[in-house]
């Protein structure tokens, strides 16, 4: 299908929406952001790609990396282990609370798609250094998406790592809890360098198509995920990627999905596409705007509401 006429109306559907949100103020690199950028592309199950607007523009992933640290632990120590250290529950909380933790004592994060449950998985994924756990992450994350340019933004992790003061409550709390082995602050950067990897619409449009692709690569086919993997990742998606609008999410537009306050949203439209938007503007969930009203109007122009 040509989707370049489409993308081009959902683009200018979002641009109406972008006003209305402000970029993320508590990380400086992000505030610095151009609000009105916007992106949008499409990768099919062919490998081909349609893009649109600022579709080369790099980003941090921020929460979106949440699931390539899930599904590299995983692949590192199996279901077991990581799901020990986090469930699989939607909370309804915003993305960084810390209240569960702190009422339920003893109980670890109710899913990987929240702060608490990312730095949980992020303990696990292994490596001697820094070094290597961050070049590990970065490895997988170039196969995923077929970029070689696809790196850590060391600003932006600088930023985070100098105002992650609730992250680091989180952290000790846990640790305090027995959720997280050995030193916090190791892991605690691991998760910051994870969060600050940058890609564009186009690579995380390929990295949707491949979920959407039962964790096969859409050009040749190479299995990169396992499949019971890619199936957990999917339902996680839709019960907590998208926060605390997960549920309204789900209803009204039905792909499994997963925002990040850097700008960007990956949908994976199981068996269809992928699709990933771009626009530094958020709402109050910390969702763009405009990359919102984008997907929304693909689904409901494409029929790919999965309910």
């Amino acid at each position: 299908m040509e989707y370049k006429q489409l993308i081009g109306e959902a683009l200018a559907c979002g641009r109406r929406y972008t006003r209305y949100g402000k970029t993320a103020s508590y990380i400086s690199e992000l505030a610095k952001r151009d609000p009105s950028h916007l992106g949008l592309a499409i990768c099919g199950l062919d490998g081909k790609t349609a893009a649109a607007g600022d579709c080369d523009e790099y980003f941090t992933m921020q929460s979106i990396a949440k699931l390539i640290g899930l599904i590299l632990a995983i692949e590192q120590n199996g279901f077991d282990v990581v799901f020990s250290k986090v469930g699989m529950e939607p909370t309804g909380d915003a993305f960084n609370s810390m209240v569960r933790l702190d009422l339920l004592t003893g109980s670890k994060p109710f899913n990987p798609m929240i702060n608490a449950g990312a730095i949980a998985v992020a303990s696990c994924l292994r490596g001697a250094t820094f070094e290597e756990r961050v070049a590990a992450c970065l490895a997988f994350a170039r196969r995923l998406m077929r970029d070689p340019q696809i790196d850590v933004d060391y600003k932006a992790f600088a930023a985070e790592r100098a105002t992650g003061y609730k992250n680091r409550a989180i952290i000790n709390l846990m640790k305090s809890n027995g959720i997280i082995d050995g030193e916090v602050e190791p892991h605690l950067d691991v998760y910051f360098a994870l969060c600050s990897i940058s890609a564009n619409c186009r690579d995380l449009a390929r990295f949707a198509a491949v979920l959407a692709n039962n964790g096969c690569d859409p050009e040749d086919g190479e299995r990169l995920v396992p499949l019971p993997v890619v199936q957990r990742v999917r339902s996680l998606m839709v019960t907590c990627g998208m926060y605390d609008y997960s549920g309204e999410f789900a209803a009204t537009v039905g792909i499994p999905s997963k925002s990040g306050v850097g700008g960007g949203i990956l949908s994976a439209s199981i068996g269809r596409m992928g699709i990933a938007a771009f626009g530094p503007a958020l709402d109050t969930h910390g969702t763009s705007v405009g990359g919102l009203k984008m997907i929304e109007f693909l689904s409901d122009r494409l029929g790919l509401n999965m309910f």
